[in-house]
């Protein structure tokens, strides 16, 4: 496989990973629109977005039966990038319907969670919602459009990343990056991070878009964030945390569990940095950091995959989510140049979207993966 010599934002060209290793740019179209139509209006068993009424529709997490700001906001994402502006409205419509905050401590913030029917289950939010919804905002904007209240997509944007970096400053509540540090949060409250919510690409985006005044912040916030994964990716197997704190050792066990380990949330980690590679080419760090993580799972077969600790000693305990870690793994492969690379690749191409109870987690992250490696995750 060949690399482009800079990044998709300076040369407006995006690497179709699936090309270069022979597939044909038919069967490419082919499987994704076959898979956005699988998990938007599928069969039961594999469908994980719902319509509500006449202009609401929500993502369902199948394996909890609630419906996050992070299923939500990445449904927005795969639906700007696939050009589906009702699919959009509609989720923005029951995220801004039942779970933005109006007022109070969290005000312009979005509850973490609530169910289908609307109905909050917890009011705080989690920060990796509040970021993707930010992005997909600007970049309906800039595909589609403003329109009227709430479809001002970039003034409704603004307005979410103001409260992320003022929030305690103007009003009640927590900001939701650490101000000295100027890294994201896991929760506004807490003291430390989650690696997988690092996404400089995005803040280099927001450096461009947010309020003026807020610019040079993400600037910083870009390049903290990509220091900050060289201390939380472990430097010989590549594995990160699930938390971590702000000098990016792992976090004490939590009263909610202990997520000193490479597990579910941490499989992100490899799918930012190599869409922040594919995107901006800022980090050479990262060709190599990819390459460690693919080395690592080289000779582990998919059924196998499992918790592991960030130094690489395997749990007794399956992945809860293998299908979400392998199209992780696969788009490492934007970023990586070692000879794990064109086997990811493959071995993601000629595996299906996931089915049963568990497929909303993996499917989200396979509908990314099939988006990057053919060129389709684009900047708008």
């Amino acid at each position: 496989m060949t690399a482009l010599t800079q990044g998709a934002y300076y040369s407006g060209e995006y690497r179709n990973l699936f090309k270069e290793l022979g597939y044909s740019e038919k069967s490419i179209i082919e499987k994704l629109d076959k898979s956005w139509s699988e998990l938007f209006d599928g069969a039961p068993d594999v469908r994980i977005y719902y319509p509500m009424g006449d202009n609401m529709g929500y993502m369902l997490d199948t394996g909890n039966s609630d419906v996050r700001t992070e299923g939500m906001s990445y449904g927005m994402m795969m639906a700007v990038q696939m050009d589906k502006k009702d699919i959009f409205d509609r989720l923005w419509t029951f995220s801004k319907t039942f779970m933005q905050h109006k007022e109070g401590r969290y005000k312009d913030y979005f509850a973490w969670h609530c169910k289908p029917d609307g109905t909050r289950i917890s009011q705080g939010p989690a920060p990796d919602g509040e970021e993707f919804y930010a992005m997909v905002l600007f970049f309906a904007s800039n595909r589609w459009g403003d329109g009227p209240t709430p479809y001002d997509y970039s003034e409704q944007a603004k307005t979410i990343l103001r409260a992320c970096v003022h929030k305690g400053e103007e009003d009640d509540g927590d900001s939701m990056w650490d101000p000295e540090t100027k890294l994201i949060k896991f929760i506004p409250e807490s003291p430390f991070s989650d690696p997988s919510y690092h996404l400089p690409h995005f803040y280099e985006l927001f450096a461009l878009q947010a309020d003026e005044r807020d610019r040079p912040f993400w600037r910083e916030a870009a390049a903290a964030s990509r220091a900050y994964l060289h201390t939380a990716c472990h430097p010989v197997t590549g594995l990160s945390p699930e938390y971590a704190n702000y000098d990016g050792t792992p976090t004490e066990p939590q009263p909610h569990g202990d997520f000193r380990h490479f597990f579910s949330d941490a499989y992100r980690v490899a799918a930012n940095i190599g869409l922040d590679w594919e995107w901006f080419r800022s980090d050479p760090w990262q060709v190599g950091q990819s390459n460690r993580l693919q080395s690592f799972f080289r000779d582990i077969d998919v059924s196998d995959y499992r918790r592991y600790m960030i130094a690489g000693q395997p749990f007794d305990e399956p992945a809860l989510h293998p299908i979400g870690l392998l199209a992780t793994n696969a788009m490492a492969s934007l970023a990586a140049d070692g000879p794990e690379s064109e086997q990811f690749v493959r071995l993601f191409w000629n595996t299906p979207l996931r089915i049963g109870v568990r497929r909303y987690y993996d499917n989200c992250l396979y509908f990314f993966t099939l988006l990057a490696l053919s060129g389709n995750y684009r900047i708008y």
